[in-house]
């Protein structure tokens, strides 16, 4: 069984609280992520999970064991680093074998260790037994990796090393697979592609996965739920869909994606619609609030950029009149940083062949639906 269950878990290191009462609860199967800033607990909380840290206090549970005073190497958990954490004089083959060696060395006699230990330090001395070659053959296949087997790890590519680090942990089939950013030494077209094969892989085995990342792009495309963290707290859980369509915070909502978070005042309620009043300019929303004070959160994509003679219905939409402070093309889309009123906002709009880029200085008209802009 592969579930993760935490309960209440605090970690302090002297004087300071890196974790405060972490709950999560994580099903056998799932892909799940800890999203947050550097320093926001997330690393803290894969290393509690996987035995590297003591919690202070509180609960650990991995399938129906309570592992937080087993030791590390027997909790059963597979562990991708950021760095890989390779051994350089390696081979790939005897870099994912080498947990298996270690594991049979621990639960041999001392006569056997001897033949461990011969093998490990060369392949003259001793032979590698025939069910671990097939076991490393089968993953290193698996990982695409089998035709580099006897290549060192520094002759390879960064998604190479990447591959042998992921291969070393599932070799030893393990309840739970943590990985710690492993993608952040990683170019960007690299980053997306192993993304894809992590995935891809995940979703094979079947295997419960905990992703460590600050990226909130990798958590929302391979996650199947997110935990955004911050300053030591979990302050949301949901599904990438969830997360971005309805954060419960601002926090959330600049984090997840890009927004404009703008200070808006309650004006009145008519009829499900609720007139909002800016920084020198009016909005409505059909989302309700029960404050006289908010946050009007408007994703950049949900706003429509008009010529300014455009003619628009202000029934159906928000239309406020805006300047354009600087324009910025970047391929499929352009963004354009806009003043309304007293306001800067950010918009971004498909871009497409032949189409004009309005230029600096520009007056245009912003349309904006009602229900897209979401009060917090």
């Amino acid at each position: 069984m592969g579930s993760v269950i935490i309960e209440k878990m605090t970690k302090q290191f002297g004087e300071f609280t890196a974790l405060h009462d972490i709950n999560l609860e994580i099903q056998e199967g799932e892909f799940f992520a800890l999203l947050g800033p550097s320093g926001c607990g997330k690393t803290t909380t894969m290393r509690c999970i996987a035995g590297f840290e003591q919690p202070t206090s509180g609960k650990i549970k991995i399938g129906e064991k309570e592992v937080e005073k087993i030791p590390a190497n027997r909790r059963n958990c597979g562990m991708v680093f950021q760095s890989y954490a390779l051994f350089p004089h390696m081979n790939v083959f005897d870099n994912v074998a080498y947990s298996l060696n270690i594991k049979q060395l621990n639960a041999s006699n001392p006569v056997k260790q001897l033949g461990i230990y011969a093998r490990l330090l060369s392949k003259r001395l001793g032979r590698t037994p025939k069910d671990i070659q097939e076991k490393v053959m089968k993953i290193l296949k698996y990982v695409e990796l089998d035709q580099h087997a006897d290549r060192l790890t520094s002759e390879l590519s960064g998604g190479q090393q990447q591959r042998v680090a992921l291969a070393r942990a599932l070799v030893m089939e393990p309840a739970v697979l943590l990985m710690d950013e492993p993608l952040s030494n990683l170019d960007q077209k690299l980053r997306h592609s192993m993304r894809n094969t992590i995935r891809t892989i995940q979703q094979d085995l079947g295997i419960t996965t905990i992703f460590v990342t600050h990226d909130q792009e990798e958590a929302m495309s391979m996650a199947d739920r997110v935990a955004v963290m911050d300053k030591g707290n979990i302050v949301q859980i949901g599904t990438p869909t969830e997360l971005y369509s309805n954060p419960l915070t601002p926090f959330i909502a600049d984090f997840v994606g890009t927004s404009n978070i703008i200070d808006v005042e309650i004006v009145e309620q008519i009829n499900g619609t609720i007139k909002l009043k800016g920084d020198n300019f009016l909005l409505q929303s059909t989302n309700t609030i029960e404050k006289k004070q908010a946050k009007a959160i408007i994703r950049p994509e949900h706003i429509q950029v008009l010529p300014y003679d455009t003619d628009v219905n202000k029934e159906e939409v928000n239309v406020l009149e805006g300047i354009v402070l600087m324009s910025t093309y970047l391929g499929p889309t352009v963004r354009y940083d806009m003043k309304v009123g007293d306001q800067e906002i950010i918009v971004d709009t498909t871009y497409s062949s032949g189409i004009s880029i309005f230029e600096e200085g520009r007056k245009v008209k912003l349309s904006i639906d009602h229900g897209r802009v979401l009060l917090i």
